[in-house]
């Protein structure tokens, strides 16, 4: 009875009707009425709420997920094969930035957009290396090293975490920043000019430049007489004027061609915007960065990843540009990696891959096309290509990118009602994500988790690898209002 006190002096907690479930995914395949739902959705307005859920869910047998901004590949943060209560944390989303000390408070449920904005509002000459996508929630995103256009001058945002709430901002940005994107066609040499990337954009270009690659079929059959083709789109960030832009990319790429009508010189804030943009390219203002209205960002698609760390010969990608022209709608995201990354060692956060990679390899696949059967044949594709570039990809292990979740490459199971691992040390898809760190993270996890009542399909469990909590059925809400007091 004490606890029962203890909570009914807080304030209410708020619980959400299932009709809130869907508004924020952005994996559409996950709102389907076939996939499970959570028992409650909790909205936490203040810490204790957490910490009250936390023990109502651990009393009545129910797993815990935690939402920060839905962006979750396989759904993990958000669904569960068990009976669950869904902890979403848009309430909690505070952000004080302190310029004078060069630091950040952020709360969990923040996106990355609202943080963004933040820092540019207190400073024109202050940014943070993260994402591109406005709506992450900074729950997830920074937790596991997410990364953007900064990433070669200045690590993950994972590097810049100072403890569970505070961020280091001592980011330097000029007051110039300079963008261009730059489409090519197949027949501009695009095989050519992948194969030089590989290594000019990652070891010969200086930290302040970033080019990102992506990789898609045309379907303007006009142009090519009814035929697809592959495509070529080079997303670029100097941090710098485009005067500098120009020497550099003269000097070390000029096979790109870059024209000085193609550089945009703009600030560091409006440059976020600008890489906010994956599928479209429309002129917004900066306070688009707060909306989270998932628009054109929610789709039905699948990923996965590679990192690389010796180039694709042309030979080998031209092979790869017919496994691409299969599909209707392929991507593949190249972000070079070099710079900073290199200069961290694997063992100074949980996030490994660092020196050895040239760049990453997102691996993506959109479709319109609504039922199984449709989804089945995408998922089948994306992995017959993750299959096909073996050979040309990371090995012992074949790294992959944590944020990038992906159950088939391994994933806990549940039997007989206990979450179990079948490694008597760290899993095969662990040391994929963490290579030796996995371990450390295994010691960590048996120290403040030794049950692992934290848990999904993808957790580093505890050394003994099972956990004890019993699922059942609840009676109903009632037993959970007594403690939650709504």
């Amino acid at each position: 009875m004490m606890a029962i006190n203890l909570f009914q002096s807080l304030p209410p907690i708020p619980l959400l009707t299932l009709q809130f479930f869907c508004l924020p995914l952005r994996t559409l395949i996950f709102t389907s009425s076939s996939k499970p739902k959570p028992r409650f959705i909790v909205a936490p307005t203040q810490d204790s709420h957490v910490q009250v859920a936390v023990i109502c869910s651990k009393k009545h047998g129910l797993q815990i997920r935690v939402r920060s901004g839905g962006h979750d590949f396989e759904g993990l943060s958000y669904t569960s094969s068990v009976p669950f209560v869904l902890i979403d944390l848009f309430n909690l989303r505070a952000i004080d930035v302190n310029i004078e000390d060069n630091n950040a408070w952020v709360q969990a449920g923040a996106t990355l957009g609202e943080v963004y904005y933040s820092i540019a509002e207190k400073s024109h000459v202050h940014g943070f290396p993260s994402g591109q996508g406005r709506t992450i929630g900074v729950g997830g995103h920074f937790s596991v090293a997410g990364f953007g256009p900064m990433l070669r001058k200045y690590g993950t945002a994972a590097d810049q975490i100072i403890d569970a709430r505070l961020v280091n901002a001592n980011v330097v940005v000029p007051p110039i920043v300079t963008v261009a994107s730059l489409d090519k066609a197949y027949e501009q040499g695009a095989t050519e000019l992948v194969h030089k990337w590989q290594t000019v954009a990652s070891r010969q270009v200086p930290q302040e430049l970033y080019i990102e690659l992506i990789v898609g079929v045309s379907n303007n059959t006009s142009r090519l007489a009814g035929r697809r083709a592959i495509e070529l789109k080079f997303k670029v960030m100097f941090l710098g004027p485009s005067k500098k832009l120009m020497q550099l990319m003269e000097a070390k790429f000029p096979e790109l061609g870059i024209k000085a009508n193609e550089c945009n010189e703009m600030s560091w804030i409006e440059s976020v915007v600008y890489f906010a943009q994956f599928r479209d390219r429309i002129e917004r203002p900066t306070d688009w960065l707060l909306s989270r209205d998932a628009g054109d960002d929610a789709a039905k698609f699948k990923v996965k990843s590679d990192f690389v760390t010796e180039p694709i010969s042309k030979t080998r990608l031209e092979e790869i540009w017919t496994k691409m022209l299969e599909e209707n709608e392929p991507y593949l995201a190249m972000s070079p990696w070099g710079g900073r990354m290199s200069e961290i060692p694997e063992g100074e956060i949980a996030f490994p891959h660092r020196a050895e990679n040239l760049y990453m390899i997102g691996y993506l696949t959109y479709w319109d096309e609504d039922g199984d059967e449709a989804q089945e044949r995408h998922f089948n594709w994306i992995r017959e290509l993750y299959e096909y570039m073996t050979p040309y990809v990371s090995k012992s292990p074949r790294a992959a990118f944590f944020p990038y979740r992906d159950l088939d490459i391994g994933r806990n199971e549940i039997i007989n009602g206990f979450m179990s691992s079948a490694y008597s040390g760290c899993s095969s898809w662990g040391q994929q994500y963490f290579k030796s760190n996995c371990e450390k993270l295994m010691q960590v996890k048996s120290k403040f988790d030794p049950h692992n009542f934290f848990q999904d399909e993808q957790t580093i469990l505890a050394e003994q690898h099972i956990c004890p909590i019993e699922y059942h059925t609840m009676h109903g809400p009632r037993d959970l209002d007594a403690y939650m007091v709504v």
